[in-house]
């Protein structure tokens, strides 16, 4: 069983930046993807990004691009989000999740592993 351990939330003004963190207890798989997702109340769980262990592709979501970039390190088995220009609608509780398989889906469904969550708040 994989532990992931999301932190560096906060509040923080619109325009400002924040960086996330996920920490993992140990390597899912070579093949595995670890992606960010976030959820405000009353929405759905949506796709933020995500990044190959393997071979360090990412992917972005299209309301994120340009602002967000994620990254890995491999020592570390950890996972950042690092966020800029932050916005209002922005704001959710943001989980790293671990797809094993690489299965190219951005939908939760499809992620086997997911941390508790870290709430991030941006202010107007």
């Amino acid at each position: 069983q994989v532990q992931l351990v999301e932190s560096g939330g906060g509040l923080v003004q619109a325009g400002g930046s924040l960086r996330l963190s996920c920490a993992a207890s140990a390597r899912t798989y070579s093949r595995s993807t670890m992606g960010w997702f976030r959820q405000s109340p009353g929405k759905e769980r949506e796709f933020v990004s995500a990044i190959n262990w393997n071979n360090g592709s990412t992917h972005y979501a299209d309301s994120v691009k340009g602002r967000f970039t994620i990254s890995r390190d491999n020592a570390k088995n950890t996972v950042y989000l690092q966020m800029n220009s932050l916005k209002p609608e922005d704001t959710a509780v943001y989980y790293c999740a671990a797809d094993r398989w690489s299965s190219g889906s951005y939908r939760p469904v499809d992620y086997d592993y997911w941390g508790q969550g870290t709430q991030v708040t941006v202010s107007t």
